[in-house]
């Protein structure tokens, strides 16, 4: 199998983070998205959404989007569980996994792409008006989860999951959408700040 990655865009970054912490290898295929490389046939052909990252598998099967490639993973490598263990437990990381995804990376992703100049050829047509309504929308969810985090370590409960992952790379990406974390939210500065100190998070 072989994973066509993108580099430093979040979702590349968040397949690699969840290999990591599992502990799996796979070969790497690297996409210079900054040259639009994800437009060209070798991922257009597996990917018609032109879209990374991507995994192909040894038969030719394709798996696109960075949470149903993560789900493959935890599925052949059960350990450590990132998507849960039990029924309540794995209600729990999807829950909070969808919202992080929905009301966190979302809003951030939506700002960069319709405010930032280096955009302008990506998100046609850009509308910096909708960038800047997204702002708001990720630090209303930010003060949600600091509440949240008052009185536990990680997103979904006391263990480590995708959900923590997707928050820590969204609240990264958050720089470059010229986002900035409230001072006030020590709960999830904290949390971040742990996120970031596992070796993990430089995949």
């Amino acid at each position: 199998m072989k994973l066509f990655d993108g580099g430093k865009a979040p979702n590349p970054r968040r397949v690699r983070v969840f290999l990591a912490e599992k502990g799996i290898e796979v070969p790497l295929v690297p996409v210079d998205m900054g040259a639009f490389g994800h437009r060209e046939e070798q991922v257009a052909s597996r990917n018609p959404l032109r879209r990374l990252p991507l995994l192909e598998l040894d038969d030719g099967t394709v798996i696109t989007e960075s949470v149903a490639i993560c789900r493959y993973f935890e599925e052949l490598q059960p350990a450590p569980a990132l998507f849960g263990t039990g029924a309540l437990g794995k209600a729990l990381v999807e829950m909070w996994q969808r919202r992080m995804e929905l009301n966190l990376m979302s809003p951030v992703a939506q700002a960069f792409r319709h405010i930032h100049p280096a955009m302008k050829e990506w998100e046609v047509p850009q509308i910096p008006e909708w960038g800047e309504a997204n702002k708001p929308k990720a630090i209303e969810f930010l003060h949600l989860l600091d509440n949240e985090l008052a009185d536990r370590e990680f997103a979904a409960g006391d263990a480590y999951s995708i959900a923590d992952i997707t928050g820590m790379i969204a609240i990264d990406f958050m720089k470059p959408a010229r986002v900035q974390v409230p001072e006030e939210l020590a709960n999830v500065r904290r949390w971040h700040a742990a996120l970031r100190a596992r070796p993990s998070a430089d995949a």
